[in-house]
């Protein structure tokens, strides 16, 4: 059974009698196909499929982000991958199974994967938890981070979260540090990481997966710090407002492109990754192995030092700081504000000396 959104409602029906014009029993009994018209219908559906998905607002396409039909990680994981080897457990606590680790083949090259995973029915979501990682699902992932870096292997990572996991017992195991030191792990490797998010990539539960060599998104996903109903709560006092919040928190692929937050977006077919599956993973594979193609060339220390660039100039175009060079803008000698306070420092100085030095000949006189 195809699941719609609130806006498909035209799509549905369009399919819905494309479906029974192609059924000859759909009259009570064996009826003539009638190409012509199936033909006709197909056209109207295409037009219409176009007409919707080429203006999404930013609420719509979160919603395209969160169908429960879109293409998971065990998905991409199954079919792009060979001898997927599944690694579990932190070593600390438990296992964590939101996210999907383990060693793998892609083109005949070892590679780590790393997928947070929301399930595909209500069984597996709620052992998944839905793709929020609790804190052994980060120090998982970090463990097998440290040791793909140490024997050279480049990593490929899915993200899929609404967010990581807030509740009681997540926290008393420290959720904010794990989420810190996944980030810090994943900055300081020296080997290359490429992070898709294919989903939602919700707040620091992706960002601590996405800190990457290569950030790539798929066409309909988000990429946001909070969700625009947790957006629209705290800025209106109405999580009604989510059209509003998603617009104003630009988390959409091509706002994101635009503000070099992400390198790259693989289209999706029309009407969302989950009409065409076969498509969307033609795409992936061939941008993944673009992507690592591009890092064969390049040294552990040159992989690390553009990850760190890439990271730094996030912002800086846009920001303050003129963009004429990274080093002239990340120098403190060049900055307009650190001027301005060493002035007033030097002032501060004269005036605190002038101000010891009167004391000091009062209490002199004094005597």
């Amino acid at each position: 059974m195809k699941n719609y959104l609130n806006f498909e409602a035209e799509i549905k029906s369009l399919e819905n009698e494309l479906d029974k014009l192609k059924d000859p029993y759909n009259q009570g009994g064996l009826s003539e196909v009638d190409t012509n018209k199936i033909s006709q219908t197909q056209e109207e559906l295409d037009k219409k499929l176009k007409e919707i998905y080429s203006t999404l607002d930013p609420w719509q396409t979160t919603m395209v982000a969160r169908h429960e039909d879109r293409p998971k990680s065990k998905f991409f994981i199954d079919n792009l991958f060979e001898d997927f080897t599944p690694l579990s457990g932190d070593r600390y606590y438990s296992e964590d199974k939101s996210v999907i680790t383990g060693f793998a083949k892609f083109n005949n090259q070892s590679v780590l994967i790393i997928g947070q995973e929301k399930g595909d029915d209500l069984e597996s979501r709620i052992e998944r938890n839905f793709g929020m990682m609790r804190p052994e699902g980060y120090r998982k992932s970090i463990r097998l981070m440290k040791l793909a870096d140490k024997f050279n292997i480049p990593i490929i990572i899915f993200v899929d979260t609404p967010g990581a996991y807030p509740g009681v017992g997540a926290e008393e195991r420290g959720q904010a540090e794990a989420i810190a030191k996944s980030i810090e792990c994943s900055m300081e490797l020296k080997v290359p990481t490429i992070s898709i998010i294919i989903g939602e990539g919700g707040s620091g539960g992706a960002i601590a997966l996405a800190s990457s060599s290569k950030v790539i998104m798929l066409e309909n996903a988000i990429y946001s710090v909070i969700s625009p109903e947790g957006c629209a709560t705290i800025l209106w006092r109405d999580p009604k407002k989510t059209l509003e919040a998603a617009t104003a928190m630009k988390l959409s692929s091509k706002d994101l492109l635009e503000l070099r937050v992400i390198d790259e977006i693989i289209e999706e077919p029309l009407g969302g990754a989950h009409r065409d599956k076969n498509y969307i993973l033609e795409k992936v594979k061939k941008s993944i192995q673009n992507n690592l193609n591009e890092f064969l060339p390049l040294s552990r220390d040159e992989v690390y030092n553009k990850r760190k660039e890439k990271f730094l100039s996030i912002g800086r175009n846009k920001g303050f700081i003129p963009s004429s060079g990274l080093k002239k803008r990340l120098s403190l000698e060049n900055n307009i504000l650190f001027n301005m306070i060493n002035k007033v420092n030097k002032r501060n100085f004269f005036y605190i000396s002038g101000m010891v030095l009167i004391l000091l000949l009062t209490v002199l006189l004094m005597f």
